[in-house]
């Protein structure tokens, strides 16, 4: 620190404390928000943090400085979680009984026409007809949409009476059981389908874990102070460790595969995803390149998930970057064995 300059003394110091709080979050996902909601916050930094640490990396090793050493080591500490960000190459094995199953929170189908762009919903449709899903998981679905998706087997649910969305499965194959759920004190919720193909029956829940309700290209997120929005995400944290218990004691009585799709409102750095993903495989760490970025803002924010059960093959998955919902569309091609 004695032969630093003043400036580099500050970046240092800079670079200490969000190293500090990388390492913070590297507990998050053993931590329920349930006890200490105002960590959970940290997770959705997560991804943020590391991409700055590799800055930092970067900049003490370009001015051949031993400072490199403190972000080197937090890294290499968080390796595996840090895996879970970027992936730089991907899977690609494309077979013709291949099931390709689709995510996407479609955003009451720009209803109120959030994105200044003609045509929104013909344009998702007219995307889902290209790509050719087997089975799609929607989440903000508006049920009272008149254009025909032409799958033969469907279950939409309304979050109640009241409720103008919801969620809803839609599959080519035949569908032989449904049900939801039905989260307390929430307008989200996670439903389920017990879909038939060949010989192997497959459980596909699709969930929307608590929304955080920020709106990330206002001022403050949409909330006139910072304590308020704490305490908003605090109360939205501890929702979603309800609603995780209850989507794991649900799925602990099924005797079929599982597949896990839907929007978490949560990072893969959470402690919601790792509950979620315990003795699950993630599709996107499997066989996805890049950040992954599901939700259309400039950092690279992964909450929509694919998580398939150890005994399913995952052969590709991509995240598509079509800009017709404030979240992009994700799909796996996946084998059961």
């Amino acid at each position: 620190m004695k032969k630093l300059s003043l400036p580099n003394k500050f970046i240092f110091l800079l670079n200490s404390i969000v190293g500090f709080a990388l390492l913070i979050s590297y507990a998050l996902p053993f931590i329920s928000p349930e006890k200490l909601p105002i960590l959970a916050v940290l997770s959705l930094l997560a991804p943020l943090l590391i991409v700055i640490n590799i800055l930092f990396l970067i900049y003490w090793l370009v001015k051949f400085k031993k400072q490199f050493f403190l972000s080197f080591v937090i890294l290499a500490i968080g390796y595996q979680q840090i895996t879970s960000l970027y992936k730089i190459e991907d899977k690609k094995v494309l077979q013709e009984k291949d099931t390709k199953i689709m995510s996407y929170n479609v955003r009451l189908f720009n209803l109120y026409d959030w994105i200044k762009e003609d045509n929104v919903k013909t344009k998702i449709f007219d995307f889902i007809s290209e790509k050719k899903p087997d089975i799609i998981c929607f989440q903000e679905f508006d049920p009272k949409q008149k254009e025909e998706i032409n799958f033969p087997y469907k279950y939409v649910k309304r979050r109640n009476e009241q409720s103008s969305f919801g969620q809803a499965i839609y599959s080519k194959y035949q569908i032989i059981k449904t049900g939801s759920l039905d989260f307390k004190n929430s307008s989200n919720n996670a439903i389920f389908a017990d879909i038939v193909k060949d010989k192997d029956t497959l459980r596909v829940y699709n969930i929307h874990l608590e929304s955080l309700k920020i709106n990330p290209n206002k001022q403050n997120f949409g909330q006139a102070t910072s304590d308020k929005l704490i305490g908003r995400l605090k109360n939205a944290f501890k929702k979603q460790a309800v609603q995780v218990h209850q989507i794991l004691a649900h799925q602990k009585k099924c005797k079929y595969k599982i597949i896990t799709c839907g929007d978490f409102n949560n990072t893969a750095f959470s402690w919601a995803y790792k509950q979620l993903k315990a003795a699950k495989n993630d599709a996107f760490e499997i066989a996805g390149q890049g950040f992954g970025s599901t939700f259309n803002y400039w950092a690279p924010l992964r909450i929509d998930f694919i998580l398939v059960d150890s005994k399913i093959e995952v052969n590709h998955f991509k995240t598509y970057k079509v800009k017709y919902s404030d979240h992009f569309p994700i799909m796996a091609r996946i084998a059961v064995h």
